[in-house]
C-alpha cells in the first residue's frame, strides 16, 4: 500500500502550520493573524525584581501578557504540574518564559522583545547532575530531597549484596550519554484563535488530548471551551509530545487578549535552544558473575538530568530503570534511579524514552565483562539471554515463543561476525592509521505504556460508516511521518474487506475524534491499531455481517451494500467502537515496580562495523545489520524505514551530536544547523534490515510496537565496535574525534 499522504507531501500540498498562514484555500481566520513571541529569562536561576517593556509597544498596537493576566492556574498541566506557564517570582533556567508579546508586524515584535529589560537577582545554578549539589545549589521545596532529586525509583529482586559478596568475579563500570536534539524537519508552531467563545489551537503536535488537558487547566475551561486540532506535522520523535502544550497556552493567551488569531512559529535557533531534548545520563554498574560468565547479580544506579522541571522525566526514568538490566536472566537485581533538577531547560520525551541510555550502559558493560573473562561478546550474551519460562528484573514471566537465540544467530551470520572480528584484528596490527572493529548489542523494548499506563489511558477508537459505503477511522493518534494513516487504512480495509480508497482516517481534532491516547511509546499500531481492528469488527457486527461473508465478497460489496441499506432505513450515525482492554494475566505493582511492566517486548540484535581514521580521529560506520522480532510486520516498507531511520538517528547520537554548553548558564551554545552536526547521506552505511516474525495475539494483525526499538541498540553496538578497533574503554557517547583522541591518549599513558 502506498503512503496515504505521500503524494500530498511530495507535491508540496500538505498544509503545515506555516502554510495555514498564507494559503488562500484554507477556510480559517488567519489572514489577520498577529505574530506572537515569548520574552525569556537571561539567567539560569534567580528572583525577578522588575521587567520593563518598551513604552510605545502597546500604544502602537501590541499586546503583552504576564502571569497576572492568566485566567486560571499558572501551570502547564502534565504529571507533576510544577512548570509555570509564565515565571512569576523566580526563574529556574535560561530561556524560561516570563512575558508574552504579540503584534501585527513580526519585525516590530522582534525589536520589542529584544528591547525588554529584566532585573533578576541571580542565584547559584546547579548544572552538573552527576554530582551532589553544594549548599548554594540545593533547591529545597521543589524536589523530593536535598540532593535536587525530582523523582526517585527503586526496584530490586533477590539479595544483591549477598550475591555480589559470593560472586567469583565482580566487574564495575560507569557510563555516560549526552543530550540529543530532535532536529525534526519542521520547528514547533501553533495557531490560536477564538471561535464563538471556544479557544481553538491548531499546530504541529503528537498528542492533541495532552494539549487540550493543559489548555483546560491553564485557561480555566471545560471540554466545550477548548478545541485542539493537529496540523500536518513534520516530524516529532517525542519532541512534540509535551512541549506543544506550552506553545498552545502561550498562543491562546495572546489570542484571547488581542481578540484575534495569533501565530507562534519558532525559528530553528529558538527551537533548539528552548525545547526539550534527550536526557543526559550517568549509569553505574556493579555486576557479579560466575567464572563462565553467568550473571549472578546486577547492582545498577541511574541518574538522569531532568532540567528545571519534571515534565516527563519520571516516565523516562521509569522505562530506563525497567530496561537497565537488559534482556538477560539474573536472579538478583537492584536498580536505583533518580532524575535530578538542574538549572537547564527541561529535558523530555525522545524516541526510546530512557531505554537507549540504560541499554547503552548495559550493553557496553557486557562487552567489558566479556573482555575481562576472555569470552566472545556474542557468547557471553548467548549464555545469559532470557528464555521462555524465565523472568525479567521486574519478575515478568517471558512466554512469547520468540526464538531469541535464533535472532542473535541471524545477526551474527548476516554480519560475518567471526570472520570480520578476526580480519579486523589482523588489519589493526598492520595498517598504520585505519583501525577497524565490529560490535554487537542485544536488547529489548517494552511496547505500549509501562505497567498500568494503558489501563489508565482507557483509550477509545470509533469507526464510522458513511452513507456512500466508505468508513472513517476516528482516533487521536497522529500522523507525523511514521505512517499512522497508512497503517490504520490497511487495518480497516483488511478487517472489513474494503479497498484502501474506501477508508478515510479523520484528522486528529478533539472536537471530532475520541481520545485514543498519545502517539508515543510504540503503541500506535499494537494498541490503537488493535482498537481500530476491534471497532471495525463492532461495526461489522452492527450490520449483521460476519468475517466469512466479507471474505467471500469482491471489492467490499457485501459491506457496502449492508451499510447503504442501513442508512435507507435508519436515521443518525452508525459507528463501531472499541475501548482498551488489557491482555489477560497482566498484573503490575506501581509502588514496588514488580510484575508485568509491558504487555510484550520487541527483541533485537544489532551489529555495527566501524572504521576509525587515526589521522582525524573520525569513526565511520561502514556496515550495519539490524535484526528484530516485532511480531507480524504490517507494512514492510514503512517498517524498514522505521528501523533505518532509527539507526541513522542513533548513529548521530553515538558519534557526532554534541550539545555544547555555553558555559556557566546551562544554555546550548551550538543551537543552529551550522554547528550542531547530524548525519548526512555521506555518513549513512548500508543498513541491512531483517525481521523475524512471531505473531503477537493482542496486537493489530499480530504486530508489536516498533518505532522506538531501533534507537536502543546502535549506540552500544557502535561503541563496542570502536572499543574493538582501538582498544579503548569508550564508556560515553557521543564519541566525537576530540573524545576519541583523548581516549587514545589515556590508553597510552
Amino acid at each position: 500500500m502506498k503512503r496515504r499522504e505521500g503524494l500530498s507531501k511530495l507535491l508540496g500540498r500538505e498544509p503545515y502550520v506555516d502554510d495555514l498562514l498564507i494559503s488562500s484555500d484554507v477556510e480559517l481566520p488567519f489572514n489577520d493573524a498577529w505574530w506572537g513571541m515569548a520574552v525569556r529569562s537571561r539567567v539560569a536561576r534567580g528572583r525577578i525584581r522588575a521587567i520593563r517593556v518598551p513604552d510605545d509597544f502597546e500604544a502602537n498596537g501590541g499586546v503583552v501578557v504576564d502571569h497576572n493576566d492568566l485566567p486560571a492556574e499558572n501551570v502547564v498541566h502534565l504529571i507533576a504540574d510544577d512548570q509555570p506557564i509564565l515565571a512569576a517570582d523566580v526563574v529556574r533556567h535560561v530561556h524560561e518564559p516570563v512575558l508574552l508579546m504579540a503584534h501585527p508586524s513580526r519585525d516590530v515584535l522582534r525589536r520589542a522583545v529584544a528591547a525588554v529589560e529584566m532585573e533578576i537577582d541571580g542565584e547559584t545554578p546547579y548544572l552538573d547532575f552527576e554530582r551532589e549539589p553544594t549548599d548554594a545549589e540545593r533547591q529545597v521545596g521543589v524536589t523530593v530531597d536535598e540532593s535536587n532529586v525530582l523523582h526517585h525509583i527503586f526496584m530490586d529482586k533477590g539479595d544483591v549484596e549477598a550475591a555480589l559478596a559470593n560472586a567469583p568475579i565482580v566487574v564495575e563500570g560507569v557510563y555516560q550519554t549526552g543530550a540529543q536534539e530532535h532536529v525534526y524537519l519542521e520547528t514547533q508552531g501553533m495557531l490560536a484563535w477564538q471561535d464563538d467563545g471556544v479557544v481553538v489551537a491548531r499546530g504541529s503536535m503528537q498528542c492533541p488530548y495532552y494539549v487540550q488537558a493543559a489548555m483546560k487547566r491553564g485557561l480555566g475551561r471545560d471540554d466545550d471551551g477548548v478545541r485542539v486540532v493537529q496540523a500536518a506535522t513534520g516530524g516529532g520523535f517525542g519532541g512534540k509530545e509535551e512541549y506543544p502544550s506550552v506553545l498552545a497556552l502561550h498562543a491562546s493567551l495572546l489570542a484571547m487578549k488581542a481578540g484575534r488569531p495569533v501565530r507562534m512559529v519558532y525559528s530553528r535557533g529558538e527551537d533548539m535552544a528552548v525545547t526539550t531534548k534527550r536526557h543526559p545520563s550517568w549509569v553505574r554498574h556493579r555486576t557479579g558473575l560466575t567464572e563462565d560468565g553467568k550473571l549472578l547479580a546486577q547492582d545498577i544506579e541511574v541518574i538522569l538530568d531532568a532540567g528545571a522541571y519534571l515534565t516527563l522525566s519520571g516516565v523516562v526514568l521509569s522505562r530506563g530503570v525497567i530496561h537497565a538490566a537488559g534482556p538477560y536472566l539474573c536472579e538478583n537485581v537492584r536498580v536505583d534511579g533518580r532524575a535530578r533538577l538542574t538549572n537547564r531547560a527541561p529535558y523530555g520525551a525522545f524516541r526510546g524514552f530512557g531505554a537507549p541510555q540504560t541499554h547503552f550502559a548495559n550493553e557496553r558493560h557486557m562487552d567489558r565483562i566479556a573482555d575481562r573473562l576472555g569470552l566472545d561478546p556474542a557468547e557471553l550474551r548467548r549464555r545469559n539471554l532470557l528464555r521462555d519460562g524465565e523472568r525479567t528484573a521486574t519478575g515478568q514471566l517471558i512466554n512469547d515463543n520468540v526464538p531469541r537465540e535464533a535472532l542473535l544467530d541471524r545477526a551474527l551470520t548476516m554480519s560475518h561476525w567471526k570472520e570480520r572480528r578476526s580480519a579486523h584484528v589482523q588489519n589493526n596490527e598492520n595498517h598504520p592509521y585505519l583501525k577497524r572493529g565490529i560490535g554487537l548489542a542485544y536488547f529489548h523494548h517494552g511496547a505500549g505504556f509501562t505497567g498500568s499506563g494503558e489501563v489508565y489511558l482507557n483509550s477509545l477508537v470509533e469507526v464510522a460508516g458513511l452513507r456512500d459505503g466508505r468508513v472513517e477511522v476516528l482516533a487521536s493518534s497522529t500522523e507525523m511521518g511514521q505512517g499512522t494513516n497508512t497503517i490504520f487504512t490497511r487495518i480497516a480495509a483488511e478487517t472489513l474487506g474494503l479497498e484502501e480508497d474506501d477508508v478515510l482516517v479523520a484528522n486528529p481534532d478533539t472536537g471530532r475524534v475520541p481520545d485514543s491516547g498519545p502517539t508515543v511509546a510504540s503503541r500506535t499500531v499494537m494498541i490503537v491499531g488493535r482498537l481500530v481492528e476491534r471497532a471495525c469488527e463492532d461495526l461489522r457486527n452492527r450490520l449483521g455481517l460476519d468475517a466469512d461473508t466479507l471474505d467471500e465478497s469482491a471489492d467490499g460489496a457485501a459491506f457496502k451494500n449492508a451499510l447503504k441499506a442501513w442508512f435507507e432505513t435508519n436515521e443518525g450515525e452508525l459507528k463501531g467502537a472499541a475501548r482498551y482492554e488489557p491482555p489477560p494475566g497482566i498484573v503490575w505493582d506501581d509502588k514496588n515496580y514488580r510484575g508485568d511492566a509491558y504487555p510484550t517486548f520487541g527483541w533485537a540484535a544489532y551489529v555495527a562495523d566501524v572504521e576509525v581514521d587515526l589521522r582525524t580521529f573520525t569513526a565511520t560506520v561502514k556496515d550495519f545489520v539490524a535484526v528484530q522480532d516485532v511480531g507480524n510486520v504490517v507494512h514492510e516498507v514503512l517498517a524498514r524505514g522505521q528501523v533505518q531511520g532509527g539507526v541513522v538517528q542513533a548513529i548521530g547520537w553515538a558519534l557526532m551530536e554534541d550539545v555544547q554548553d555555553r558555559g556557566g548558564d546551562g544554555s546550548m551554545r551550538n543551537n543552529s544547523m551550522t554547528n550542531y552536526v547530524i548525519p548526512t547521506s555521506d555518513d549513512v552505511p548500508p543498513i541491512r534490515v531483517e525481521f523475524q516474525e512471531t505473531p503477537y495475539p493482542f496486537g493489530a494483525l499480530g504486530a508489536k510496537g516498533l518505532g522506538e526499538l531501533p534507537m536502543d541498540g546502535p549506540a552500544p553496538a557502535i561503541a563496542n565496535a570502536v572499543a574493538h578497533a582501538l582498544g579503548v574503554d569508550a564508556t560515553s557517547v557521543p564519541l566525537t574525534p576530540e573524545v576519541l583522541m583523548k581516549e587514545l591518549e589515556n590508553a597510552h599513558e
